[in-house]
């Protein structure tokens, strides 16, 4: 077991409190206001101190606590702070791991503190144990069992400097009920680093002034940029190297909303449901630039046939990263912000007017195969690219848009506008369903200034709708529309395409979910018909409580274009 001490500076001289209300006091000197969770027998010592500070600590119950720690990631993507979740232990925590490994893959700062039996029973196989540490490690950043009081502040800054930190992610402590009855003699030191951590690596000079000299004699250059330009707060400096340098840009599913999406050189999304000319144009482009992304398979495709013939500069915080899965002739390790600082600094100003017009041409090619009929369709159903489209109308753009994962995040990420950043919150390495209504609501709580709305599928909202009981309770305003085909759609597109149209196991039969709603307490409507979306839409928005609405959509509708799996990016499908 690793240990932990305190560092000299911390005084010597404190107040004698419990570990519980030590738990309490760190997260306040962390800035914490609000928490996710779900008490218990192992954690009650903590709910107990919480009492005390409940004018200080906002905690939101949740019904679940899948929804609590999903809640807390949709907290953390909109405020970039962590989010904080209590559960119990036991069925408590493995209720997290879900939460935990969609954080870990997406990068998500959270700090979860689970309750765990007392160190006496430990290994016993006492009511409500189990191994969390063992469970949670290969889905944390961190992770940590405190066994004695005094380790409990070092413990959770320790936590909070780790998740937030370089490339971010979660962390979980596990502490012993007793660890939480006992008395400590409590002081509070941030944690500003510790040996054998580099979060931030020095950024090579010679690694700069390789890239620049690279970028500035391309002619067909091309920058791939996903979400550690978010992480990192490098929006301003993202768009500046994009002006000057007059490359054209393409964004992961995460990174949708660090440039704006009407900027005249973002030429569109990357990956299996990208666009056209972004895919196509891969592997003709001659420098590839990637900033903040890690080469998911999603948006390589078949790697044995990307962008061979090009020079790939890579921008990343994270070294594990670098050469993973595609070959890096210049590395450029370090946080993104300050990378690109350098890197604007010895780059040419530049045009690239005729690479650009192949994007272009390209992309009118999928407007007239593809776009033109999903936004604006001549078919008697409604589809979900005219519903995204009527949402960016109401919503001008400035929308937190939510999404679960399936055909409706697709449609949802390829054809939402934004002007803001941190304004795509979804599921990306992990692809969870159920993530969206918990996030929705999390993301309410930590951006209530904005409009805030949860596209889900039919089929991941069954998997997490008992937190419509959280969005009543908390009254929080989110907004959520439910694109219902009836089906497990991105599961059934694949058997329609490729599996003979055998529809195994992927057709629902749904309940009344307006009714569902309204047993919640929460106002909703269903629309299934074109004359009627506009007005369905505008009642929801100028609702001033949460809302859901229903939108009845074609059942076999597919989204294209598509990139086949084990295909190479270049030979992406318009139908």
């Amino acid at each position: 077991m690793q240990t932990l001490t305190a560092t000299k500076e911390i005084k010597k001289k404190s107040q004698i409190i419990t570990g519980a209300e030590a738990v309490i006091l760190s997260l306040l000197e962390e800035g914490t206001e609000t928490i996710f969770g779900y008490p218990g027998g192992a954690i009650m010592p903590i709910y107990d101190s919480l009492y005390g500070y409940q004018d200080r600590l906002k905690h939101v119950l949740t019904r679940h606590e899948q929804g609590a720690i999903h809640a807390a990631q949709g907290f953390a993507r909109v405020s970039n702070m962590p989010g904080v979740v209590f559960a119990t232990s036991g069925p408590g925590a493995t209720n997290l791991i879900t939460g935990l490994a969609d954080a870990k893959i997406d990068s998500t700062p959270l700090v979860c503190i689970t309750g765990q039996v007392p160190f006496s029973l430990l290994g016993t196989d006492a009511f409500q144990e189990t191994d969390v540490i063992s469970l949670s490690m290969p889905v944390t950043k961190w992770n940590y069992q405190v066994t004695k009081p005094e380790e409990i502040p070092a413990a959770i800054a320790k936590a909070f400097y780790i998740a937030s930190s370089g490339r971010p992610g979660p962390v979980l402590i596990d502490i012993t009920k007793d660890a939480q009855f006992a008395s400590l003699s409590y002081d509070y030191k941030k944690c500003q680093g510790f040996r054998s951590y580099n979060p931030s690596p020095r950024i090579d000079e010679n690694k700069v002034k390789e890239a620049a000299e690279l970028i500035n004699n391309a002619k067909r250059p091309y920058i791939l940029f996903g979400q550690g330009v978010i992480l990192s707060e490098a929006e301003k400096e993202f768009q500046a190297f994009v002006e000057k340098t007059g490359i054209p840009a393409a964004w992961t599913l995460l990174g949708l909303s660090a440039l704006p999406t009407d900027h005249p050189l973002n030429v569109g999304m990357l990956g299996m449901h990208g666009n056209y000319g972004p895919n196509k144009l891969t592997n003709q482009c001659d420098v590839l630039i990637a900033v903040g992304m890690r080469f998911d398979d999603r948006v390589t495709g078949n790697l044995a046939r990307y962008a061979k013939q090009a020079k790939v500069i890579h921008l990343e915080i994270d070294p594990a990263e670098i050469n993973k899965n595609v070959k890096t002739d210049v590395p450029i390790l370090g946080d993104a912000k300050k990378s690109l600082q350098m890197l604007i600094e010895q780059c040419h100003a530049n045009e690239h007017t005729d690479w650009l017009e192949q994007f272009e041409e390209l992309n009118d090619l999928e407007y007239k195969k593809v776009i033109q009929n999903e936004l604006n369709p001549d078919k008697e159903g409604l589809t979900m690219g005219e519903v995204i489209r009527r949402v960016n109308d109401l919503t001008d753009g400035d929308a937190v848009i939510v999404t679960d994962v399936g055909q409706h995040q697709m449609v949802a990420c390829r054809y939402a506008k934004f002007k803001k950043t941190k304004s795509n919150i979804t599921s990306g390495g992990l692809g969870t369903m159920g993530f969206c209504l918990p996030a929705a609501l999390g993301a309410k709580l930590g951006a209530p200034e904005r409009q805030v709305v949860g596209v889900i599928g039919d089929g991941g909202f069954q998997m997490t709708l008992q937190e419509l009981g959280t969005i009543f309770q908390t009254q929080a305003a989110v907004k959520i529309i439910i694109l219902n085909n009836e089906f497990l759609g991105m599961v059934r597109q694949w058997q329609q395409l490729f599996f003979d149209k055998r529809y195994s196991s992927t057709e629902l039969v749904n309940p009344d979910f307006v009714a569902v709603t309204k047993g919640f307490g929460i106002e909703a409507s269903s629309v299934a018909e074109r004359e009627n979306l506009d007005v369905g839409l505008k009642t929801m928005f100028d609702h001033q409580g949460p809302y859901l609405l229903e939108v009845k959509v074609e059942k076999e509708d597919n989204v294209f274009p598509m990139v086949p799996s084990g295909a190479s990016v270049d030979e992406i499908r318009l139908e």
